[in-house]
C-alpha cells in the first residue's frame, strides 16, 4: 500500500506545471532607414524578461560573412514591455553588403532565437 501512496504522490508532482522559463530572445520586426554614410535599424525583439537574472540584453547587425557591424546592448530587463523596440544609429556597411542578419541574445542563453535577414535600401 505504501509504495502505491509514493508512486500516486510521484505521479500528482509530476504532473504540476513547473514554473516558466524565458527561453531564448526573438527579432520579430526590423526597420532599416538610410542616411547619408550610414543606416539606423529600428529593431523589435520579444523575450520573456524575468528580471534581472533573465532578460534580452543585446541584438546584433551582421553582414552574410558573419562580421558583427552592430550591437545594440540592452542594459535593463523589459518584463512589463514585450514585445519592445530599440534603435541604432550611425552603423556603417560595406556597399557590397545586400543584407544583414539581426539577431538577439538574452542574458541566459546567449545568441539564439528567431533572426530575420533583411535587404538594405540602396
Amino acid at each position: 500500500m505504501r509504495k502505491t501512496k509514493a508512486a500516486a504522490l510521484l505521479l500528482a508532482a509530476s504532473l504540476i506545471p513547473a514554473p516558466t522559463q524565458a527561453g531564448e530572445a526573438d527579432v520579430i520586426d526590423v526597420r532599416v532607414v538610410k542616411s547619408v554614410d550610414s543606416f539606423r535599424f529600428d529593431v523589435t525583439l520579444r523575450h520573456d524578461d524575468e528580471g534581472w537574472d533573465h532578460y534580452a540584453n543585446a541584438w546584433e547587425v551582421v553582414a552574410p560573412d558573419g562580421t558583427v557591424l552592430g550591437v545594440r546592448t540592452l542594459f535593463h530587463p523589459h518584463v512589463e514591455e514585450q514585445p519592445f523596440t530599440r534603435s541604432l544609429s550611425g552603423v556603417r556597411i560595406p556597399p557590397d553588403v545586400s543584407e544583414v542578419t539581426i539577431r538577439a541574445q538574452d542574458s541566459v542563453h546567449g545568441l539564439g532565437g528567431k533572426e530575420i535577414i533583411v535587404k538594405l535600401p540602396r
